[in-house]
């Protein structure tokens, strides 16, 4: 059977701007942990689960993935980029690199600033076997809880209460696979985030988004400076149980 995920689409065209003044001159996926980009890390990880192709959004600081990596490529691993002069938020990003995904699928996605050795297989056996448009990586535990699912895994709801703290359904890990139909009811060039399209979506069918709970491995987001410095004074071997 022709495997149907070998593209990743790694989000990091946002502007950083919790982690000013650390992104003044980087974007934050290229920012430095234990001697590398962040975003390094991300695609090593995707690379061990079997991904080839790598897109990547970019918007701020452009230029500096040349510089960080000459000729765009990790290991030898090549990024392909794709400008937004206009930052399209999330939802506009996944159309905008429609035209690079003409022999692709499905891919999965994966915000730029996501530190984990969570088990992508697991993410894409429960897609393959469900078939829904989107499928969301979640967590059990997490400081935003605020997936809802039913009993049968289908997205019931994106909320907080009224304050705009902690409720308890599931953290989203900001890492979900795509079917590349689903782009076609996405409006070009416009600024859209995912959770709109998401919750449009599973309100015309239940069935198109769904979630699977993946406690394994362990999971960051370094989009914050607290979070980014607690991290880089943590040890790597002890956070990813590999050098």
């Amino acid at each position: 059977m022709k495997r149907r995920f070998k593209t990743a689409f790694i989000l990091a065209a946002g502007l950083g701007k919790r982690l000013w003044p650390y992104t003044k001159y980087l974007p934050k996926p290229l920012l430095p942990l234990w001697g590398r980009p962040i975003i390094s890390y991300i695609i090593d990880n995707l690379s061990k689960c079997g991904f080839e192709k790598f897109i990547i959004n970019v918007h701020h600081k452009p230029e500096s993935y040349e510089k960080v990596f000459p000729g765009l490529r990790w290991e030898g691993k090549l990024m392909i980029l794709r400008y937004e002069s206009e930052l399209l938020d999330t939802g506009g990003a996944l159309k905008n690199i429609e035209d690079l995904l003409t022999d692709d699928e499905a891919i999965l996605c994966h915000n730029g600033d996501i530190l984990t050795t969570i088990p992508y297989g697991k993410v894409i056996d429960f897609h393959e076997r469900e078939r829904p448009l989107f499928t969301l990586c979640l967590r059990s535990s997490g400081p935003e809880r605020h997936i809802y699912l039913d009993e049968s895994y289908r997205l019931t709801g994106i909320r907080r209460n009224k304050e705009g703290s902690l409720t308890f359904g599931f953290q989203f890990t900001g890492i979900y696979a795509v079917e590349t139909e689903s782009l076609k009811y996405i409006e070009p060039k416009k600024k859209i985030s995912l959770i709109d399209i998401l919750q449009k979506l599973s309100k015309n069918d239940p069935n198109s988004v769904k979630g699977v709970i993946v406690d394994e491995g362990v999971w960051f987001d370094l989009g914050t400076k607290e979070s980014y410095r607690e991290v880089r004074r943590k040890n790597k071997v002890d956070i990813l149980g590999w050098t």
